[in-house]
């Protein structure tokens, strides 16, 4: 199936996506920043629908999704778990990272990045 939408949650997640890249937080936009424009060998997407989900960033050409997590995922525990394993399914591993450790040590999470990719 790959890593686009199911076809009956594009139409309701397209837009949302839309939305979630305009207003990222500023975790998201640091790291973005550090993702972008192929700097580390191969192209990132930003808020990309796979399946019934939107990830944060995702790497086509090696199947990886990378999840910048605030707060809000301390409660999520359950749904994270579930969208990870959907994800594996399709055949694509997820890197999390938290928002403190892309505030505090951003070489160190590109480094886990690029470890990820197979670099």
């Amino acid at each position: 199936m790959g890593w686009r939408a199911d076809a009956k949650h594009w139409e309701g997640l397209r837009p949302l996506a839309r939305s979630m890249r305009r207003c990222a937080t500023p975790a998201e936009e640091l790291l973005w920043h550090r993702l972008r424009r192929d700097q580390l060998g191969v192209r990132f997407r930003r808020q990309t629908v796979i399946g019934r989900f939107i990830v944060d960033f995702y790497c086509p050409a090696r199947a990886l999704v990378v999840e910048v997590d605030g707060p809000v995922h301390d409660e999520r525990g359950d749904f994270d778990a579930e969208r990870e394993r959907m994800l594996a399914a399709r055949g694509v591993s997820v890197v999390r990272v938290r928002n403190e450790e892309v505030f505090e040590n951003l070489d160190a999470v590109v480094r886990r990045i690029t470890e990820a990719l197979g670099g």
